[in-house]
């Protein structure tokens, strides 16, 4: 009886381990409907997917892990499900994970260089957003839907 619980646990904490390539401690600003966060945060990343940790004076109050789905306090569910849910049923499905990796959105459009990243600004029935990205900061607002996501490295 002792192997089989053994072997269980080692199985299943095995399956629960992620090894995150790159960690970075950044200041971390969400408001939308559901969420409202301003602290310190983890955003940890591979290839396969992201982890949000956020913390509210030293205490970790959200973990948000994307890879296939999106998981947080509240349990998984589908990329399509968390925008529905905590941000807008409008946006693309890998927005989130664009944002939190610093990428273009909306498949690159109305994209504009700048001279340490990009910006753009999509309006449409739907959305007003201005997203920004610099070598130290990630700004993204939809004015039109009340969300406001911002990380910026807190070595600035």
């Amino acid at each position: 009886m002792k192997t089989i619980l053994l072997i269980f646990v080692l199985f299943f904490t095995a399956c629960s381990t992620k090894n995150y390539e790159f960690t970075q401690t950044k200041i971390v600003i969400i408001k939308s409907p559901k969420l409202k966060f301003a602290d310190v945060g983890y955003l940890r990343n591979s290839q396969k997917s992201i982890e949000l940790e956020i913390f509210v004076a030293g205490t970790a109050v959200e973990k948000i892990a994307i890879n296939h789905v999106i998981c947080v306090s509240d349990g998984c569910m589908s990329k399509r499900s968390f925008n529905e849910e905590y941000l807008h049923a409008s946006y693309p499905e890998e927005i989130l994970q664009n944002v939190l990796l610093g990428k273009a959105i909306y498949e690159g459009q109305n994209k504009v260089k700048t001279e340490d990243g990009f910006e753009q600004n999509i309006q449409n029935a739907d959305v007003d957003i201005s997203y920004k990205v610099t070598s130290n900061a990630i700004f993204f607002k939809d004015s039109k839907n009340a969300i406001l996501l911002k990380l910026k490295d807190t070595n600035e």
